[in-house]
């Protein structure tokens, strides 16, 4: 487990850091345009999914002028009309499971880019549904331990509506697990109570993990998960790829 939260942060930390930034903004700004769209408001206080939209968004460093800019032209019809939410399964090396979520105006084109990133890093698209009965949505906040006592915390996250947590003593996070409906309730309660808030969003966690221990296995499926990510139709790519901090230091 940990060397796949680690992946995830390295993933993250890159994304924010390198030339991938400016498409990092891009897939932030049609996440708003269709949460605009889809929750009729450009009001995040009435619009839960703008709300968590706006939110990645600051977390990912992107400029308050931008985000108010996409609202303002999803209001008007020009940002985010013709896009459509597309969900595509596969296989990844290891027998791993790998979810993919996309925002397309052309699905042809969509699949077809996914399907080659598949064939060409040892992975197949799979059918509609074959692997997504393995991920659930929850709602996953990460709070930076800063000297408090992880059990402590845990315990105080569940009593305001978390239903788990899980620390790493290495990287000094715990991870508190929430349903999607109770996650704006549980970061703003957390926040309150002025712990440091790393991350909060709805995301896809695996309920199986598969376990990768053979370097070259997991450094494949690294690749392709990071292959997918590239794309310019994917927003979030999720697997259940369980691979030890040492294989991920190696990667890097």
């Amino acid at each position: 487990m940990s060397g796949h939260s680690k992946w995830a942060q390295i993933r993250r930390a890159k994304s924010v850091n390198d030339a991938r930034r400016g498409q990092l903004f891009t897939r932030l700004g049609r996440e708003i345009a269709v949460a605009v769209r889809e929750g009729g408001s450009g009001d995040p206080a009435a619009n839960a999914r703008l709300r968590m939209a706006i939110q990645r968004a600051r977390d990912a460093n992107m400029p308050m002028e931008n985000i108010e800019r996409t609202i303002k032209r999803a209001l008007g019809g020009a940002e985010g009309s013709n896009l459509e939410e597309v969900t595509y399964e596969g296989y990844g090396p290891g027998g791993t499971a790998i979810l993919i979520e996309a925002m397309t105006e052309n699905r042809n084109r969509t699949v077809a880019e996914i399907r080659n990133a598949f064939s060409r890093n040892g992975g197949s698209l799979g059918e509609t549904g074959s692997v997504s009965w393995i991920f659930e949505s929850r709602g996953v906040i990460e709070v930076a331990i800063d000297g408090h006592d992880p059990d402590e915390v845990s315990l105080e996250a569940i009593d305001l509506g978390a239903e788990d947590a899980e620390p790493s003593a290495e990287d000094q996070v715990l991870t508190i697990y929430t349903t999607p409906a109770n996650l704006e309730k549980v970061r703003q309660a957390l926040q309150e109570k002025d712990y440091k808030i790393l991350k909060a969003e709805s995301t896809m966690v695996p309920k199986t993990r598969v376990e990768l221990r053979d370097a070259r296995t997991a450094h494949q499926l690294m690749r392709l998960v990071e292959k997918l990510e590239d794309l310019d139709d994917v927003q979030y790519v999720y697997s259940n790829a369980d691979i030890p901090d040492e294989l991920v230091a190696s990667y890097e």
